[in-house]
């Protein structure tokens, strides 16, 4: 397994140990920090940007396990792999439980000790790379749904398998399809057409191209949007509205990987990933006779879903606070907040829109208020009126952050649930490492299960 290098800490209060593993780090060429102790530990990752911590467990004064829950509170993107002599089972649950990425027993031969820095990295890599990606807005949320999602394109995107999306009007399945374009780094084209936009004759051309006299009005060869996408990502939104003989034609594609434009001869090769979207049942389509069924199995080669924003539990609180950061510099205006019973009737509120309405709510928002607050009264009606059945956890009067919000709301779940954390993270949608990074992030208590 190759290994680009990348930057690691080893904590470890064996100077010896500390010594040896930085040479042997060094050999595979990697920069290597050290650390004595959890302490010194804490103050270089605040200081320089660490790919992966290597830390021991038995250490004076704080331990390696106590480490580990903090760097993944406050460094959940940096894998903590833990070395120990005293490898226990019990050990090696705790470290994972805690959201250590890998358990190594000394002594650890290094072939061993590099696959697993390799991992790490590699990791580390990915996550970084998703980061980027969400910077843009996509695939954006901590909730178990998106979390899975987010999971599963960066395992189907360095292949070249043909996807389909499913999901709600609304979910952002354009985005999925996005990702996986960025996350495989071909230098083509993403190329995006909607196949319910136009009409069938036009989409045919639109796809396939033509040449110079196929039709009236064809004065020209002209590429379509096969071809357009080569070396990149065909994006075939709405491919359950396609005609059958269109249906056809895309089967034939997918089946010999090349193309013949309208009124051409000779097929053009087609090297593109093709990835397709429809919020249809298709399954139903094909026993309905309006899609094909090979086709179907063609296209779902792998299928994504992408889950509706009601499911999505408190993500709706963090889209609505990128869509104000955004709306509110895009319109010049300084709003900073939501009033808490905004909040109260966002999270209470069911979403048939999806993640398009949220941001469509939070605009209009934006445009009518009139302070640095958007109150009720900035809401459309149908949303300002309707019951805010989310449980007050915060005063009528209080103008918090988001984080506060959070940090209150999941306080008041882990009370009404008496502490149990797989109780929690079921009512909130985290999964487990998500929920414990939180406790830890707002120092709230919580029971053994």
């Amino acid at each position: 397994m190759s290994t680009t290098p990348g930057t690691v800490l080893v904590v470890d209060d064996d100077d010896d140990l500390r010594a040896l593993l930085k040479a042997a780090l060094a050999r595979l060429g990697h920069r290597v920090l050290t650390a004595p102790n959890a302490t010194e530990a804490r103050e270089t990752i605040r200081g320089v940007e660490i790919d992966v911590v290597l830390s021991d467990v038995r250490m004076p004064g704080e331990d390696g396990l106590s480490l580990c829950r903090h760097l993944v509170a406050t460094h959940p993107d940096v894998p903590v792999v833990i070395l120990t002599a005293f490898g226990t089972l019990e050990a090696a649950v705790e470290a994972l439980r805690l959201g250590a990425f890998d358990f190594l027993t000394k002594p650890v031969e290094l072939d061993v000790l590099r696959l697993a820095i390799g991992r790490a990295l590699a990791h580390r890599r990915l996550h970084r790379r998703i980061h980027v990606l969400e910077g843009r807005d996509d695939l954006y949320g901590d909730s178990t749904p998106m979390r899975e999602l987010r999971d599963l394109v960066a395992r189907v995107a360095p292949h070249d398998a043909t996807v389909l999306v499913l999901g709600e009007s609304g979910t952002g399945k354009e985005l999925v399809a996005r990702s996986l374009h960025r996350l495989r780094g071909r230098s083509g084209a993403f190329v995006a057409v909607n196949c319910a936009a136009m009409p069938d004759t036009l989409l045919e051309s639109e796809l396939f191209g033509h040449v110079k006299g196929a039709f009236t009005d064809a004065r020209s060869d002209r590429a379509g949007l096969f071809v357009q996408a080569q070396g990149g990502t065909l994006f075939l939104d709405e491919v359950g509205e396609l005609p059958l003989a269109l249906q056809a034609k895309l089967l034939r594609v997918l089946q010999e990987r090349t193309v013949r434009p309208v009124g051409a001869v000779a097929e053009v090769p087609f090297d593109a990933r093709l990835v397709a979207a429809t919020n249809r049942d298709l399954g139903q389509l094909v026993r309905e006779g309006r899609f094909r069924e090979d086709l179907f199995y063609r296209l779902q080669v792998v299928a994504l879903e992408v889950p509706p924003l009601r499911v999505r539990g408190r993500d709706v609180l963090e889209l609505a606070d990128r869509f104000r950061r955004e709306l509110a510099e895009s319109y010049g205006k300084p709003v900073r907040a939501f009033a808490p019973e905004v909040v109260a009737r966002l999270l209470a509120h069911s979403w048939p829109g999806n993640v398009r309405e949220l941001r469509n709510v939070v605009e209009r928002s934006i445009a009518l208020a009139r302070g640095d607050t958007i109150t009720l009264d900035d809401l459309p009606p149908g949303l300002k009126d309707a019951p805010a059945s989310v449980p007050a956890v915060f005063g009528s009067d209080d103008l918090v952050s988001m984080d506060e919000i959070e940090a209150r709301y999941v306080r008041h779940v882990m009370e009404r649930v008496d502490g149990n954390k797989s109780s929690a993270a079921r009512v909130l949608g985290f999964d487990r490492k998500t929920l414990y990074r939180k406790l830890e992030r707002y120092g709230i208590a919580s029971s053994d299960d």
